[in-house]
């Protein structure tokens, strides 16, 4: 497919997504009724159709219209010399007619933010704000966290090299490398096949090494999701690990990536049963402010209706994770957004209803770190 060719595939695909279709699905359904497309091929549309989702309101702006063609007519417009894709020749886009001038995106607008959520994200991040938005409109890195309890971060970068995959270590973690070149390749390395690394951004691993983990201790992550951070927990220390989620089917895979990984993790229904537990990580639901450069779909279909539910959902969980862990014993609260209303002002609001706590560290990592947005709140029962 040729350049053209290739945006204009995206441009059926977002007016599927426009539709309400899932980007996934959409950009699946596309492949399978064009099967002449390579993995090159697949592999662009699917990156324009994401670049264009994490800047929607400005493509909008400059492409003139809130439709496929209008949204990357205005990414075209937003990279040097993208323009000339629509010339009409072949499978091309036709060239932009006289009502499709568009404009200046300004504001809220030009940093793709939505406007009911500009005043509390400005709270929130304060002097960061415009460069926090600006940077989620950029494509995540690729990063790989280390399994340190079987190999040394060298040596996993050495590793990764001798298969064509370029990896640097990353600051923000000690276990965290970033990927700068071979990304495709990492699911095929020997590495990932042996559990050496996994996919993990840095800042979630970043969370993990705040948790005041030690030998023989019993753990639970209690939303565990696909088991990352569990995962992780495990290459700290020789844990006592369970791992529960509200949702039993996103732990299906955890099984087998724990396996790889040489690591024993009980998954149960009831953690009631288990407990009490020296240490709960409790990564609750949340708005997913942090991780919209991975799921800009999440930006836009989010309402305060939502945000509101789900803060309510966040305080149970932590009243739920609070009775499972043990006298003395330790409670981590994380989420991937950036708002302080899921982050310090819900745990400053757990404290004000449980007597016995106390809060004993608490960092928020945003984009500017490297890494996606994450807060975590490491707090101790009396």
């Amino acid at each position: 497919m040729t350049p053209g060719a290739r945006a204009a595939a995206a441009i059926a695909v977002l007016d599927r997504v426009l539709e309400g279709q899932p980007a996934e699905m959409a950009l699946t359904n596309w492949g399978r009724a064009n099967r002449y497309a390579g993995s090159g091929d697949r592999a662009a549309v699917r990156d324009i159709v994401f670049d264009v989702l994490r800047c929607k309101r400005s493509c909008a702006a400059r492409g003139g219209a809130l439709t496929g063609r209008g949204l990357v007519l205005g990414w075209a417009r937003g990279g040097l010399g993208r323009e000339a894709l629509f010339d009409g020749q072949g499978h091309a886009p036709a060239p932009p007619g006289a009502g499709e001038a568009g404009r200046v995106p300004e504001g809220a607008e030009a940093l793709d933010c939505p406007d009911w959520l500009e005043a509390p994200l400005r709270a929130s991040l304060g002097a960061d704000f415009e460069a926090v938005m600006a940077a989620m409109q950029e494509r995540a890195p690729v990063f790989l966290r280390v399994n340190l309890a079987r190999l040394l971060r060298g040596a996993a970068v050495a590793m990764l090299a001798a298969e064509g995959i370029e990896a640097v270590a990353h600051p923000l973690a000690a276990s965290a490398l970033e990927v700068r070149a071979g990304a495709r390749k990492v699911q095929a390395s020997a590495a990932y096949r042996e559990g050496l690394v996994e996919l993990q951004d840095a800042a979630s691993q970043a969370v993990v090494e705040m948790l005041p983990l030690r030998d023989g201790m019993a753990v639970l992550d209690l939303c565990a999701g696909g088991g990352g951070k569990t995962l992780a927990m495990a290459a700290r220390a020789g844990l006592r690990l369970w791992a529960h989620d509200a949702e039993r089917r996103r732990m299906a895979d955890l099984p087998v990536r724990a396996a790889r990984a040489g690591v024993a993790v009980t998954l149960v229904d009831r953690p009631e049963a288990a407990g009490p537990f020296d240490l709960v990580l409790a990564d609750v639901p949340c708005s997913g402010a942090g991780s919209w450069r991975r799921d800009p779909e999440g930006k836009w279909a989010l309402t305060a209706a939502r945000l509101a539910a789900l803060r309510e959902v966040q305080a149970g969980i932590m009243d739920r994770a609070a009775a499972l862990v043990r006298p003395g014993g330790v409670l981590g609260y994380a989420t991937c957004s950036l708002l302080d209303e899921e982050n310090g002002a819900q745990v400053e609001r757990f404290l004000a209803r449980r007597d016995g706590w106390t809060l004993e560290t608490a960092r928020r990592f945003t984009p500017l770190d490297g890494g996606d947005g994450f807060f975590c709140a490491v707090l101790r029962r009396g």
